[in-house]
């Protein structure tokens, strides 16, 4: 028998307004007299100079892939030129804070630890990075365009209102417009005149375009609202999976330094009384002697209870020596063969040792192995578990053995498990684990 043991409906967060395009609606006073236009004029210039120059950086790309496509390397300078909108996506997203104070999520999976070659693969299957790649071209093509023409007015503009200002400091005559010359302030008022329209307008424009391609970023360059809703759904799986281990931290805390110590105190007190009754023919003794050995008894069952909430090995000494301490107490003999590079992540380590704990209590309970072997290794950034013993087979997951809620905890983490489990045997429990989620 073969299985793979693995969710909630979060709202998809209503649709972001575009904070120009509302600052617009204020009115032509309010929004000419704030700092509105200047930041729109500011990232329209900037877009048009860094969307032009990534333009023709990724367009060289393209032609130097192809071009040495002759000698064998071009593929790999084409695969550069595939990536090359994921940091062109990076800075649009910090340069929107311009004009929009909401930033835009990072769609990319982060990869902390993960490898070179890992890293790669994952950015080229991801359809954020052919996405950011679709925006940089739409970018160069479009919006540096649209900034180039909007400065340009700007520019013009801008000359016209400071007319009679130039015509002052400057000669007599030397400022034309249209083929004529100025020759004193009044006649340069209404060239000026027609310099602050143009100022107006060239706002109005900026800020249109500056929304048009917020609009366009947030479409491009964030997750989509199905990538929104598993990373809200994955973001409060964790918070949960937290809260979890935050409550069984306090729980067994207060078992160690509550409940046990008072069954400490309690045993040693029994002991001073069986002292005291020793020897008295008392009928009481045997009762002071019977209640201390199950004062014993209920200690040693209350401290492997804390030790089976979260083991002190495990934090001091990481997943192998746990491993190797749990494989002592199992009353089947087990072979464990871990090998790793340094200490886990400790939410990885965690949900590792129990993976191990609840399947060799599976088979101690249903197997009938006489043998168990617990591997382990961390292959590209991802801790590779296997449980292999020698009983009957035939186990299935969803029987309420416990896996299910391992395997969901390990979904949080993006890892997975898969039990296979013939008739007849052998079972094998494979836990894959990715150390940087």
């Amino acid at each position: 028998m073969d299985g793979m043991v693995g969710t909630a409906n979060p709202q998809v967060p209503p649709e972001r307004t575009v904070a120009v395009w509302q600052a617009m609606r204020r009115g032509p006073r309010r929004f000419l007299l704030s700092l509105w236009p200047w930041r729109c004029w500011a990232y329209a210039l900037s877009g048009a100079v860094i969307g032009a120059g990534a333009l023709f950086a990724l367009a060289l790309l393209v032609a130097m892939g192809v071009l040495f496509s002759i000698v064998g390397v071009g593929l790999a300078v084409l695969v550069l030129a595939a990536l090359f909108g994921i940091p062109v996506g990076a800075l649009e997203r910090r340069r929107l804070r311009l004009v929009e104070p909401a930033p835009l999520e990072n769609p990319h999976a982060l990869l902390r630890g993960a490898g070179g070659v890992r890293r790669l693969g994952v950015r080229l299957r991801e359809r954020a990075t052919w996405r950011e790649l679709a925006y940089t071209i739409v970018y160069g093509v479009v919006f540096a365009g649209s900034g180039f023409g909007v400065m340009l007015g700007l520019l013009f503009a801008g000359v016209l209102t400071a007319l009679p200002v130039l015509v002052v400091l400057l000669e007599p005559g030397s400022v034309m417009i249209l083929d004529r010359p100025v020759s004193s302030p009044l006649e340069a008022l209404l060239p000026a005149a027609v310099g602050l329209v143009g100022l107006a307008g060239c706002a109005y424009a900026a800020a249109l375009l500056a929304g048009a391609q917020v609009r366009t970023a947030e479409f491009l360059l964030s997750g989509r609202a199905e990538e929104r809703r598993v990373v809200e759904l994955t973001r409060s799986r964790a918070r949960l999976a937290d809260a979890f281990e935050a409550e069984r931290r306090r729980i067994e805390r207060d078992l160690h330094d509550g409940a046990q110590q008072q069954l400490v105190a309690l045993s040693m007190t029994l002991g001073l009384a069986e002292l005291e009754l020793n020897g008295s023919g008392s009928p009481a003794a045997d009762l002071v002697v019977r209640a201390r050995g199950e004062a014993r008894q209920a200690l040693s069952q209350l401290r492997d209870l804390v030790r089976g909430i979260h083991p002190q090995v495990l934090t001091d000494h990481g997943l192998d020596a746990a491993v190797a301490e749990v494989a002592l107490r199992s009353p089947i003999s087990v072979t464990v063969d871990i090998e790793l590079p340094g200490r886990l992540p400790g939410a990885v380590e965690t949900v590792a040792y129990f993976t191990v704990t609840e399947a060799l209590a599976n088979a101690a309970k249903h197997s009938g192995a006489t043998g168990i072997t617990v591997a382990g290794r961390v292959r590209r950034g991802t801790l590779v578990l296997t449980v292999t013993d020698n009983g009957r087979g035939g186990a299935v997951p969803s029987d309420g053995t416990g896996l299910q809620g391992l395997a969901d905890r390990m979904a949080i983490l993006k890892g997975r498990l898969m039990v296979s489990s013939p008739v007849g045997g052998p079972t094998e429990l494979r836990a894959e684990v990715p150390c940087s989620a």
